[in-house]
């Protein structure tokens, strides 16, 4: 069978989703379009021989629509040869753009791709691309009489269910922004950063080089004075069992972002004179009750435990994104991970959640990591919007 391998994985540093954020006068399109010129530029490699370039993103809307991707290639100068596409799994965008990919080039459809992602939040607000409109239906509305919620209304059912108090979600928020804090000051972070130029409030021309969502002084006693984000009355006769406990301590960030994988045939990296970092092991794409939404990160592990006749000891680091705190925590309960294992360089309640290019930004960390610790296998597993979730198992070469 053909290996599809990672020959590389870049991101920008995150900045803050809102206006005055580090990207926040960077439109999205020359986020994505600088992190496909660099990356192909690093590697030397003719974006000519480009089969495709595969792109998530979420809210694809305003400066986002008409598939970002395509128009990002081209704003970095790609041939006009080159085609895209741009495509939705919600938070898990980038990660199955990456599935698609690699997928391709197992399948003999590709020789080299890139997988990449995007999201300006400070630019294209979430909910841009409903537009105020019910994007459900009436079948949905008679399958769930009563409602699907909001992430954070999940997070809470999720809090509830598996007996997380507020002091367990703290302390696992305050440990995020100092693992992330600790990689920053030993520089983990600067082979996957790609420094950028933008133009900050002032209406200067700056480089961003650090993730500017993290906060080194973060403290469990300092994120219990915050007080609860999703509390309503009505939410709160509906889920007596919440205890309401998320705040914007324990959850990710509104983030600006952009990531990109240079993914091709091992047979094409050795042809080009590249060297392989990693290999795509396994994939698995799962779903699961939309009221709870970001526990089917449960299913696809288990899944690609199975389909990569790994145990979840085999594995030697998991980035399981922090969308919010009772995920990571839940599925690290469920399956008995070592913590220390665990999102060992910060997650995305540090590092920020870029929803479309989130999916890349985890994939380069985690490459990054098992390089820099001699690691052989790494699992990667996001929650996604309306109750699913991708899984990979990457093993370094």
């Amino acid at each position: 069978m053909t290996n599809a391998v990672i020959v590389d994985v870049v991101r920008t540093a995150v900045g803050k989703g809102k206006p005055g954020g580090a990207l926040s006068g960077t439109h999205p399109v020359e986020l994505l379009a600088h992190v496909l010129r660099e990356i192909t530029a690093r590697n030397d490699l003719d974006p000519a021989l480009v089969d495709d370039v595969i792109g998530g993103c979420v809210n694809q809307a305003g400066e986002q629509s008409l598939n970002i991707s395509r128009t990002a290639l081209l704003s970095a100068g790609f041939p006009e040869s080159v085609p895209a596409t741009t495509i939705d799994r919600q938070c898990g965008s980038s990660q199955q753009a990456a599935h698609f990919a690699a997928q391709g080039v197992i399948a003999g459809a590709y020789d080299i791709v890139i997988a990449c992602g995007v999201e300006s939040m400070s630019r294209v607000p979430m909910g841009t691309s409903s537009m105020g409109q019910d994007a459900s239906g009436p079948g949905i509305a008679a399958r769930y009489p009563e409602g699907l919620v909001n992430q954070g209304i999940s997070a809470e059912l999720i809090a509830a269910k598996w007996k997380f108090d507020r002091e367990a979600l703290d302390a696992f928020s305050a440990q995020s922004h100092q693992r992330a804090a600790e990689a920053i000051a030993a520089g983990f972070f600067d082979r996957e950063i790609v420094p950028i130029t933008v133009t900050n409030a002032a209406g200067e021309q700056v480089r961003h080089t650090v993730d500017e969502t993290v906060r080194a002084a973060t403290t469990v006693e300092g994120l219990a004075g915050l007080k609860p984000s999703f509390y309503t009355e009505a939410y709160a006769q509906r889920f007596p069992e919440a205890q309401w406990l998320i705040t914007p301590g324990n959850s990710s960030p509104l983030t600006d972002g952009a990531s990109a994988a240079l993914i091709m045939s091992e047979e094409t990296a050795n042809k080009l004179g590249l060297t392989p970092r990693a290999r795509f092991h396994s994939f698995a794409v799962a779903g699961d009750d939309p009221l709870f939404m970001l526990t089917a990160p449960i299913p696809a592990t288990r899944k690609i435990l199975a389909k990569s006749g790994l145990s979840i000891d085999d594995i030697d680091a998991y980035e399981v994104n922090e969308a919010f705190a009772p995920v990571p925590l839940m599925w690290a309960h469920e399956f008995g991970a070592d913590p220390a294992k665990l999102n060992p360089r910060g997650g995305a309640i540090a590092l920020g959640h870029a929803l479309g290019s989130s999916g890349t930004r985890l994939l380069t960390t985690l490459v990054n990591h098992l390089e820099a610790t001699g690691g052989r296998y790494g699992l990667q597993t996001m929650c996604e919007g309306a109750g699913m979730a991708n899984a990979t198992v990457i093993e370094r070469l």
